[in-house]
């Protein structure tokens, strides 16, 4: 039955190939090319004009993309006027030709178009991204090839003969397949609309502010993600009453196996909420001393001013005890430690010091440097210069290095001594 099928397939084919040829060198082409060449240049001109009209309001880089035909926008119009330009040369009486391959084209180029776009704004920096771009790509085309040709129906009807049961479900590779993509367009839209929400969420947002929206942020798209899969495995034909147990064994391994990850994402989701840890804080956590550039579900990244980075997991933020140079305040004192000889002037070193404080631009003049006489140590007076800034993430030992230099020309120019260490060596001759 299935050579009989394919071979009634095959002869259908090339009477159907042999129709559109025919169709395609009549003079109702041109209609066709007119139509389809109105319904390009209709979208052009509304995706321009609503380019231009909310472009300065909103951001929305899945829609409107880096240029004009960029976005996913473009194809999504010109798919909506293709269908509409056929429907007027169908009621006009006259036969498709190239609309018959136009249309499946657009489909193509818009399914491509927006994957392509929801992934780059859900997941910028993913390593992954490319190769799911081509899948998508080639998915997308080799789908539209096998439609045009009518291939796809035939292995459709194939795939359906493939079948097994499932306790009282009856499953086949059809049913897989379709449900698969139901589940990654669901997936791709719930994404798309969690990108959009968090765009807006985290636009011109600050401080606390920018760790709170965040927090939004992330809880909107793990809440669209999970429904987008539950209706996914629903398209798939899965019994989601099933789930309860799944859930209980999840549950299982959450409290063996995965309890380091759970404590991650519970405590990045309490780090946002209290806001303890924001995005901008300069802190210093299991020896590494850096601003906070971004706060994830599972780990938070901690840019050092030399260009490292440090993944650190969230739960280390919970548990363990942190520095943070700017959460109530990001005002930080520097210190100076110099040691002048017994001989020289309290006074002028005293004057000397503060002056190479307060030259610098990042020194606050309040509160104001100080200095202290700290002993009268082995080799010398100790004096003590301390002076606060307002952007330690700008760096400190930079600062600290051109107060010292300062301090080192004043005393030069001065006569101030900086004594060497001075050991006495008692010797015994026989």
């Amino acid at each position: 039955m299935a050579g009989t099928g394919m071979a009634a397939l095959s002869s259908g084919h090339i009477q159907g190939v042999q129709d559109w040829w025919s169709q395609l060198t009549q003079a109702s082409v041109l209609t066709e090319l007119a139509a389809l060449t109105a319904s390009v240049t209709l979208a052009w001109l509304l995706v321009a004009l609503l380019r231009r009209a909310v472009r300065a309001d909103l951001d929305l880089p899945v829609l409107f993309g880096r240029k004009l035909i960029d976005g996913a926008l473009f194809p999504l119009l010109l798919l909506c006027l293709g269908y509409a330009a056929r429907a007027l040369v169908l009621a006009a009486g006259q036969p498709l030709a190239v609309f018959r391959v136009a249309l499946p084209v657009l489909v193509s180029l818009a399914v491509i178009r927006v994957g392509v776009k929801v992934l780059q704004a859900a997941f910028k920096d993913a390593p992954l991204i490319r190769a799911l771009e081509r899948s998508i790509s080639w998915v997308a085309w080799a789908a539209m090839v096998l439609w045009v040709t009518g291939v796809l129906p035939l292995m459709l009807e194939e795939l359906d003969q493939i079948s097994w049961h499932v306790g009282s479900a009856k499953l086949s590779v059809r049913t897989l397949l379709e449900g698969a993509i139901t589940a990654g367009a669901v997936l791709i839209v719930s994404l798309w609309i969690s990108s959009a929400i968090e765009a807006q969420l985290l636009k011109s947002a600050t401080g606390g502010d920018l760790s709170l929206r965040k927090a939004v942020s992330n809880a909107v798209r793990a809440l669209l993600v999970g429904v987008g899969l539950l209706l996914g495995l629903s398209a798939v034909g899965i019994d989601l009453t099933a789930l309860s147990v799944l859930g209980g064994a999840i549950g299982v391994g959450v409290g063996l196996g995965l309890q380091k990850l759970a404590a991650s994402y519970v405590s990045g989701f309490v780090m946002l909420a209290e806001r303890s840890v924001r995005i901008g804080d300069h802190v210093r956590i299991d020896n590494f001393e850096g601003r906070i550039s971004d706060i994830k579900a599972r780990y938070t990244i901690v840019r050092a001013l030399s260009g490292r980075e440090s993944v650190v997991p969230n739960e280390m933020f919970i548990a363990n005890r942190i520095e943070s140079l700017s959460l109530s305040d990001s005002h930080v004192v520097l210190s100076t430690l110099v040691t002048v000889a017994y001989a020289s002037d309290v006074d002028l070193v005293t004057r000397l010091l503060l002056e190479a404080a307060s030259a610098q631009p990042r020194v606050l003049a309040e509160p104001a440097p100080s200095v202290h006489l700290l002993n009268f140590g082995a080799d010398g007076l100790e004096f003590s210069l301390n002076y606060w800034i307002a952007d330690p993430e700008n760096g400190q030992n930079n600062l600290r290095s051109e107060v010292n230099l300062a301090v080192l020309e004043a005393f030069r120019a001065h006569g101030i001594e900086i004594p060497y260490p001075q050991r006495v060596v008692h010797s015994t001759s026989k």
